[in-house]
């Protein structure tokens, strides 16, 4: 296939590019910068500039952009950050793609296990109902966003747990403070995690590329963990104590709402959809996940 793909230089873009053109495909970055070869072209959903001619003829399009959630306090700024380039950004891509007279068949946007709320030990499928707060909201409108598409394109959501990888996102950051012996339990560790390795992830998005199916699919792994879990099988895997608890009254002081949302709450999802649809996990269980990302 000819895929183009937006948020190209992140967690998931740069490896799922690699592993695109392995498997035979086209890859052609959406990019917010001077395009530097033919393989990028430009946009700015913040200007809505985009050049419509240059998306014609993609066979699919893979939708990975968005401001970082974990980066900072959530002021008013950064969430209004959070929601355009989210939102906006996405109504303006998929109104640009519907006036190709060529449009993609296949689109993949990224959403998020936000979208179900703080759920203690509840069990979350796809047909569980959404949650109500800012990320709950700004995922609902974020998957409504792609309803300019045109009807012959087939549309996956793909709802992102914790994406784990040495690389970035939570687990790089947990690295160095539980290499140090300074990792503990966050609150009472008893919040869920629900967790995918990177590995999985780059296979599951090329598994729904392949595949014919459309709607929400949860990228997380069939086993999710509590924090208290998590942290032990960290030190583990790293040889180190976990003796040092942040607890919640320190998150919600460092973090604010932000801290309060990703840190202490608690989403138990699980990817029925994926294992309805026969994908298989090379990293089910966190244990081996973690053996071979920090090794």
């Amino acid at each position: 296939m000819r895929v183009l793909v937006t948020g190209s230089t992140g967690l998931v873009g740069v490896p799922l590019q690699e592993y695109l053109q392995e498997q035979g495909h086209t890859v052609v970055q959406l990019v917010r910068k001077t395009p530097q070869s033919s393989s990028q072209i430009f946009w700015s959903p913040e200007q809505e500039q985009i050049n419509t001619s240059q998306l014609n003829g993609f066979d699919a399009v893979i939708h990975l952009a968005g401001d970082n959630i974990a980066q900072g306090r959530w002021t008013a700024e950064k969430k209004q950050r959070i929601r355009n380039s989210r939102v906006q950004a996405t109504q303006f891509l998929c109104r640009a793609l519907a006036q190709c007279s060529n449009p993609p068949t296949h689109f993949l946007s990224a959403s998020a296990i936000g979208c179900y709320g703080n759920r203690g030990d509840e069990i979350l499928t796809e047909e569980s109902t959404l949650g109500h707060g800012f990320l709950e909201e700004v995922a609902k409108d974020w998957e409504s966003a792609t309803q300019e598409l045109p009807p012959t394109t087939r549309v996956v959501f793909m709802r992102f747990g914790i994406i784990l990888s040495a690389h970035g996102g939570a687990l790089a950051k947990m690295l160095l403070p539980f290499r140090m012996g300074t990792g503990g339990k966050v609150g009472n560790g008893k919040q869920y995690m629900s967790w995918i390795a990177i590995t999985d992830t780059i296979r599951a998005i090329s598994f729904l590329l392949d595949s014919e199916e459309s709607g929400a699919f949860n990228m997380v792994a069939p086993h999710p963990v509590t924090n208290l879990e998590f942290t032990k099988m960290l030190g583990e895997q790293l040889s180190r104590p976990t003796l040092l608890p942040l607890p919640a009254f320190a998150v919600k002081t460092l973090f604010g709402e932000m801290g309060e949302t990703l840190l202490l709450g608690s989403a138990r999802v699980l990817p029925q959809r994926l294992q309805q649809a026969n994908f298989e996990f090379l990293y089910p269980d966190l244990p081996a996940a973690l053996r071979q990302i920090v090794s």
